[in-house]
């Protein structure tokens, strides 16, 4: 196969990087919020907290994690060994809640941190250089490459379904991150020894013990597809791919045992959904999920495609390829779908170099418009709730969240507003000067998604609590129980309120029936005309009911043993 020109047209003028001291601000300002100081919501956050609760306080086995007799829906380990250990580690005036999302919060930036490396290393390969010029000019190697790195790390925060699932404390973000970890391994193997073998070792052992050791053989398998199927033009594999081919099965091979040791192959979702609804669903939902890479991949995909076997191109296309295929035959879509996304990140990142001018400022517009639309929305509707001012958007949120009493803080006002006047000082920014830079394509698209979940996690997160969290409920229960309990029998209640439950009221619960006799029994509000059937409604006298505020379907009815 000969060799064909690159589509990459980059003069050093372009290469320039992003200043470190705005992109670790980006970072922070899309990292922290979500983590600091909200409670655990429903369902898979506060599900997850309660394993690791569990397992904390030496009520679950560390080889078998369960939650009032139930094991988890998503069979892993690692992910609740973090949380665990970070609560044992954590000192008494820490919340257990927040000393298990530390270890998430690392993840958060490992995956960022492996992304850019990821593309770095991918960006220095031969075919991946931009044209040379006749007279010179054309950007330098490294710079280059530094500047796709950048551009890449924008596109993975920009992506719209990262949000929510990379700030909770679940098995996804682990997987996330140590399928980044894995890719960073791959993409860095040809250039670097030690570090990179340990990172792919380590990236796909972290997957076999956060349930999904297929994804991570399927992961290593094309990472030996594409290392013997390298160019020969890429010097950086010739003569040495097969040992490093090597490498890659001998790792796993490593995984494999590992699984088989754990029982973890077990754990292999099998299911197929059905071919219509199934399927729009989930078209629907890559469109949005992984905003905006989607386009700028498939753009790469085409403006590289006599490239296809190139490095650059193929590992990042495999990653992606692997993820959204899962997502097709998996019963949690979206958060198969958020591995994809550093892939598709990267991806988007090579598709800069061959934009045109009216591609770039259609972007910007875009991007401009929406997250702008977006950030007057957030402040509306807050002004709204303190002032009652516009009325219609108070009443919305009365009407969601009934019950609800504002409360103002006055360092969320400081962060939002620091947040949005940097939002302002970046568009100014970028319809100002700096315009060749590669990465000015994706400036916007990532201060724009970081600026509304900042202003989501301050101005809204007393009412995102009060909705999406599980204390309303929790203490409500309580107050019926005159706060003394006992054990408490249940019936029919998810994971999700078991750990709200556990955690939140320290409750002793024990599933009903069979020689319990505790004093109280809670159940959906829906089952009570199962009560007749499965228990002795006689045995129980009905206490109340509480209702969640946003969602009248966990309501619970409380009952007290007669007599």
């Amino acid at each position: 196969m000969n060799s064909q020109p690159t589509p990459a047209i980059v003069t050093q003028g372009a290469a320039r990087r992003l200043p470190r001291w705005a992109l670790l601000l980006l970072c922070a300002a899309y990292v922290l919020p979500g983590f600091v100081g909200r409670e655990p919501w429903k369902n898979q956050d506060m599900t997850a907290l309660g394993y690791m609760f569990e397992m904390a306080q030496g009520t679950s086995p560390w080889l078998a994690p369960s939650l009032v007799g139930q094991p988890p829906e998503f069979d892993a380990l690692l992910p609740y060994w973090l949380g665990a250990w970070a609560m044992q580690l954590a000192p008494a005036w820490i919340p257990a809640d927040f000393a298990a999302r530390i270890p998430f919060i690392a993840l958060l930036v490992l995956t960022l941190l492996a992304t850019w490396y990821g593309v770095y290393h991918l960006a220095r390969s031969p075919r991946a250089q931009p044209v040379a010029f006749a007279f010179g000019g054309e950007a330098r190697p490294a710079d280059y490459a530094r500047a796709m790195a950048d551009a890449a790390l924008l596109a993975l925060i920009a992506c719209l379904g990262l949000a929510q699932l990379s700030h909770e404390t679940t098995p996804s973000l682990v997987q996330l991150g140590f399928t980044a970890v894995t890719f960073y391994g791959l993409a860095a193997l040809p250039y670097r020894r030690m570090v990179p073998a340990a990172a792919l070792t380590t990236g796909l052992a972290g997957l076999a013990l956060s349930g999904a050791p297929a994804m991570a053989l399927l992961f290593a398998a094309g990472g030996v597809a594409v290392t013997v199927l390298a160019h020969p033009d890429d010097a950086s594999l010739r003569g040495t791919k097969w040992s490093w081919a090597a490498l890659i099965v001998i790792a796993a091979m490593l995984v494999a045992a590992l699984g088989t040791s754990l029982d973890a192959w077990r754990w292999r979702i099998a299911s197929f959904p059905e071919p219509a609804a199934d399927l729009r669903s989930a078209l629907r939902l890559t469109v949005w999920f992984t905003w905006p890479a989607w386009p700028l991949a498939l753009w790469t995909t085409w403006r590289w495609r006599r490239q296809l076997t190139s490095r650059h191109v193929l590992l990042p296309l495999w990653f992606a390829l692997v993820a959204v295929a899962t997502t097709f035959v998996t019963r949690s879509s979206d958060r198969s779908m958020l591995l994809a996304l550093p892939a598709l990140a990267a991806l988007a990142a090579f598709a800069l170099p061959t934009f045109k001018r009216s591609a770039a400022a259609l972007i910007d517009w875009f991007t401009l418009l929406f997250f702008s639309g977006a950030a007057i929305v957030i402040w509306v509707v807050w002004i709204s709730m303190h002032t009652g001012f516009p009325a219609k958007p108070a009443a919305n949120v009365a009407k969601l969240a009934p019950g609800f009493e504002p409360t103002f803080s006055l360092l969320h006002l400081l962060a939002a507003l620091a947040g949005t006047a940097a939002w302002a000082w970046l568009v100014t920014w970028r319809t100002g000067r700096n315009r060749e830079a590669i990465w000015k394509s994706l400036v916007l698209p990532a201060g724009g998604a970081a600026l509304c979940w900042l202003l989501m996690m301050t101005l809204w997160l007393p009412v995102l609590d009060y909705a999406r969290s599980y204390v309303p409920v929790v203490q409500g229960v309580t107050r019926l129980m005159d706060n003394r309990p006992g054990c408490v029998e249940v019936l029919g209640l998810n994971r999700g309120q078991l750990a709200a439950f556990r955690y939140h009221a320290r409750l002793d619960l024990r599933q009903a029936g069979g020689d319990n006799a505790c004093p109280w029994l809670l159940m959906p509000q829906a089952l009570q005309p199962a009560l007749r059937i499965a228990m002795n409604e006689r045995q129980w006298q009905h206490v109340g009911t509480v209702r969640r505020p946003a969602d009248r379907n966990d309501n619970l009815a409380l009952y007290r043993r007669a007599g």
